[in-house]
């Protein structure tokens, strides 16, 4: 596919977009926006974007992103997760303190993500129709140990959603999500300028 192809393309989608996509990217920029700031609107926002993003990606995507549509709905419960640690007070400053994940805790994450790519991936192909399994599975399980490590205020989160939002962005090009597209570029930006930002404020303390 040419340049010109490629642009005539996205500007045809973006043109035939719905509104429950333009209301989950805007939330969800939100919410990661929030995240950038270590603020606690982080999980209301975000519940609402991912929300209806898992109906955008089981509804309207044709075959439906099945492990995308799911992943929305771990969001959504790691979110209330996330939203009840971050309100509970250890001293009178502040609950879960932004930290680096200890040994334990890194191990762990990254075995949830071979566990979940694993799983993901020979569930799509065995019981799915989903055409995009590697990509769908990679950005699954990625996101699954990005959301445990952001629960727990440790700085690696940055890390794990800057890898999945390198893999989201072609995905969502390629079942024709343009605006999705669009936000997961502006989310890798933000993810770098998030780990960035949680770094500097560690050193201050």
């Amino acid at each position: 596919m040419s340049l010109s192809e490629i642009y005539q393309t996205f500007i045809a989608n973006i043109k035939q977009t719905r509104w429950p996509e333009w209301a989950s990217t805007i939330m969800q920029i939100l919410s990661v926006w929030y995240a950038r700031k270590n603020n606690v609107w982080v999980y209301p926002t975000g519940i609402v974007g991912v929300l209806l993003a898992s109906y955008v990606y089981y509804f309207l995507s044709v075959p439906p992103l099945y492990a995308d549509a799911i992943l929305n709905i771990y969001y959504f419960l790691m979110s209330v997760y996330g939203w009840y640690n971050w309100v509970q007070k250890k001293d009178a400053a502040e609950a879960y303190p932004i930290s680096w994940c200890s040994k334990k805790e890194l191990s762990v994450g990254i075995g949830f993500f071979f566990v979940f790519w694993a799983a993901i991936y020979f569930l799509l192909i065995k019981i799915t129709d989903s055409n995009t399994p590697v990509l769908d599975s990679l950005v699954s399980a990625s996101a699954v140990t990005a959301m445990w490590w952001m629960a727990k205020r440790k700085i690696e989160n940055w890390h794990a959603w800057i890898f999945s939002n390198i893999v989201a962005i072609p995905l969502n090009f390629y079942k024709g999500f343009m605006l999705f597209t669009l936000m997961y570029v502006l989310f890798l930006v933000m993810a770098y300028m998030g780990y960035i930002s949680w770094k500097k404020e560690i050193k201050n303390k």
